[in-house]
Parts: structure tokens; sequence; C-alpha cells
């Protein structure tokens, strides 16, 4: 849709909305019902299909509206969502046709979405990319980049976006404390843990909704070990995550770990009925919480009763959907727990049919690391040799998404198989790969203490070295 580009003045049917992108539309309530659908997906605030439904009645060719839509769906990445996700998409095609020519905004979203509806996530980033070096103010643009390189696996690449966007920002424009605090969580998943820390609480104290850069500061925590402080922040910013989306969710579950790390069995359980899985969705990221924070309470000796059975029936309902293999690892992960081993023969077969078809970016990432891993999760069950060399798989693990921290679950799978092989080098290597990027805690201490490996020197702290982007 590039030849469609034109970029006009302030003239001529176009509006600009209150983080500067430029709308082809007349209405005025079009475009700020836009602005709430952004500040929504900004903030982690609420549910902005409200917002583009109120943007869409008062003008139905409202282009990015309707491919915020199509975007949103490929972001929540369930079979269902996606089929929605192309419906707006075509729909962002037929409102695109009403006009003689698209703002550079507008052209940037259409163009993207092609390939994210192929599930081609990281060649739609490089594509918003490529128009915010023309608008590096668009909000938006940068929101969803940085959304499809956490997804597909590519931290690098999202602070390269966040470092080339931010000099162009005024400190005091609509939206900066948002910007700031993707920075913060790239810096953060990058290695630059003090640069991260910083740039997440200048991001909160200029923009007090911005639950990114908190989560910026949270993860900086729990990658050093300092576990009062994370449960100090989380509290003291309690008002402002629990008026939260589904993320309010995610929030708890840090908070959670501080707690586990502790050795408070009881208020991590407490959480988790209470806060984190108090609301029983299919979200593949409220998913992802709970069957995360099950996994290492088991790790941890602690009973969870019948907790695994709900999430059970959701993977049992999943086991066919491989539209992002990071939550799809979490399903199996769930019908392991109860001991479904039909179900879980069901999803290696829809991993191995996605691994072989070359399907978008997950057909790569099923290849690489989601049957190879899924594979040993299996043959652990039997007592069997691992299908691949666990110190692989660890190299791999980055290309599934998610953050370190969550991704430390799979890792902490993959030390514990290899404890129980006796295999004292990969032990060895994993923790050390584990130490790159995360201070060692209470789970490492029990593999230490079993004389697997020599303890973390004392004052070493993981990511200390500020690596680039």
């Amino acid at each position: 849709m590039t030849e469609r580009v034109s970029v006009p003045g302030p003239a001529g049917g176009q509006l600009v909305d209150r983080f500067g992108t430029v709308h082809r539309s007349r209405d005025h309530r079009a475009v700020s019902a836009f602005g709430d659908a952004v500040v929504a997906v900004a903030a982690h605030r609420s549910d902005p299909a409200a917002a583009i439904d109120r943007a869409l009645a008062c003008d139905p060719n409202l282009v990015a509206a309707h491919a915020l839509r199509a975007f949103g769906g490929v972001i929540l990445a369930r079979a269902e969502t996606v089929v929605a996700a192309r419906v707006a998409g075509e729909a962002a095609r037929t409102a695109a046709g009403e006009h003689d020519s698209l703002t550079t905004a507008e052209a940037a979203l259409l163009e993207a979405l092609d390939p994210a509806l192929e599930g081609r996530l990281l060649a739609a980033a490089d594509i918003l990319g490529r128009y915010l070096q023309q608008e590096p103010q668009a909000l938006l643009l940068l929101k969803l980049a940085c959304a499809l390189r956490f997804i597909g696996g590519d931290p690098q690449g999202m602070r390269r976006t966040t470092t080339c966007v931010l000099s162009a920002w005024r400190t005091d424009a609509a939206g900066f404390g948002f910007v700031l605090g993707c920075h913060a969580f790239a810096l953060e998943e990058t290695g630059d843990l003090a640069g991260a820390e910083r740039a997440g609480i200048e991001a909160v104290e200029r923009e007090p909704t911005d639950a990114w850069g908190l989560h910026a500061v949270t993860h900086v925590h729990e990658m050093t070990g300092r576990t009062a402080e994370g449960i100090a922040w989380l509290e003291r910013t309690r008002k402002q995550w629990t008026g939260c989306n589904n993320f309010a969710f995610h929030l708890a579950w840090h908070l959670a770990l501080f707690h586990l790390e502790r050795g408070d069995h009881a208020k991590v359980l407490e959480l988790y009925d209470n806060e984190v899985r108090a609301v029983r969705t299919e979200d593949f990221r409220d998913i992802a919480n709970a069957v995360s924070l099950l996994c290492r309470l088991r790790q941890h000796g602690v009973a969870v009763g019948e907790r695994w059975q709900e999430l059970a029936q959701v993977a049992r309902r999943r086991r066919h959907d491989t539209t992002l293999l990071f939550a799809t690892l979490h399903h199996l992960l769930a019908l392991i727990a109860v001991g479904d081993r039909g179900a879980s023969n069901d999803l290696l077969l829809a991993l191995q049919r996605i691994a072989t078809a070359e399907a978008g970016d997950q057909g790569r990432v099923a290849a690489a690391v989601g049957l190879p891993f899924a594979r040993v999760l299996l043959s652990s069950t039997d007592s069997g040799q691992p299908c691949w060399p666990l110190d692989e798989i660890a190299a791999a693990l980055q290309q599934l998404g998610g953050s370190h921290a969550q991704r430390d679950l799979f890792l902490r799978i993959l030390l514990e198989r290899a404890a129980q092989d006796d295999d004292v080098a990969t032990v060895a290597e994993l923790l050390a790969v584990r130490r790159t990027v995360k201070r060692d805690d209470c789970f490492a201490d029990r593999l230490t203490k079993q004389r697997v490996m020599a303890p973390l020197p004392a004052g070493a702290v993981a990511g200390a070295a500020q690596s680039g982007p």
C-alpha cells in the first residue's frame, strides 16, 4: 500500500490526534475517540475495543481504527483472534479505498498488516520501524512495533527502535512517558539494568499510568535479586497497576514471584487465587502467568490442590492452536501436570505440523526450539533421554518471545532435567547462561547445594555489563 502514501498539510480532510498522528478524517469525535484507544493500548488500562467502536461510529472509514483492531487480534495470538484480525484488516483496506491518499501513519499500519496477518511478526515490526524514521513521534506505531518484537523474541530490535525515536521526542510532549517506559523495558531485556531502572522510574513520574515503565523497574528488581525492594515497589504503586486491564494479573504474578523467593508460599497461593487467576480467561498471557506460577510452586515442593485442573481444561481446548509457541508450551505444561498424555500427544503433533510447514515466524520457532523443548518435556515423564541437547534448547529460548523473567521457567525446567540426569556439566553450563541475565536465587542455591556448581561470587550482579542493542 505504500504507493498510496501522501504527507500533505493539515487541510484537505485531515485531522491530527493528541499524539500528533495525522488521519484522513473530518470528524473530530472519531479522532478523539481513536486517541482514547491509543491511550488504552499504551497504558494497558482498558480494552481499546470500546474506543475503537466509538471512533468508527463517527467515521466508518477511519483507517487507523480498523488497523488497530486488526493488530490487536494478531497480538492476542489465538486462532480465533487472528481470524477476527483478518476481518478487521479487510475493513481497513476497504476504508483506505475510500480515500484518495493515505497519511504516513495510515500507510504504515496498512502495509505492516499483511505480514502480521501472515504470522511474520518481525517483518511487520520492520515496516513500522521504517515509518518511525519518518514519523518518530507516532506513539501507536512505536507501541505496536515494540509489542511485535516482544512476542517475536527480538529485544535487540526493540531497543534499536526505542533508541532511534527517543531523541525526536520533547519531554513535555503528550505520550513521552509511555515512550520512555518502552525504552526502559528494552534496556532491561538487553542487559542495561541500571539504565532501565532510571528510565522506568522517570517514565512513571512523568506518566503515572505507564504500567510498562513500572513493569520494567519490577523486572530490574527481579533480575538483580532485590526481593524486598520489588515487593515495596509493587505495593507502593499498587493503585496505579491495579487499574490496568489484565496486565494487572501479570504484575500480581511478579509480586507472587517475590514472595515465592521469600518462601512465603501461603502468600503466593493467596495472590494466585485472588489476583493472578481471579478471572479465568483464555488469554495466553493470563494462562502463562498461572501455569508459570504453579510450575514454580511445584519446583519448591508446594502442593497446589486442584488448581491445575482448570488450566488443563483450557489447554485441552487449545491443544491444536500453534498461533504462538510461547503460549503452546504453557498449554503443554498444564496437560503434563494433570497427566493428560492423549492431549499432550495431540499438541505435539500440532507442533510437528507447524515445524514442517514453515508457516510464518512460528514455524521457524517450532523447528528451532518449540518442538525440541516439547519432546524433552514429554520424554521426562517417561524418564527417557532428552531428544535434543539441553544447552542448544537453552540457547534458542529467546526465539519464543516473552521476557527473561517469563522464559526463566523454561530454563529452570531444563536445569531440573539436567540435574535429574546427573549431567553436572550441562547444569553448570545452564546456570552460567542463567547468570548472564539473573542473579542466583533460592532455586539456583538449591542446585549449588547439590555441589553441581560453584556459587556466584559475592557481590556479583547479573546483567552488570551494559550490553548494547
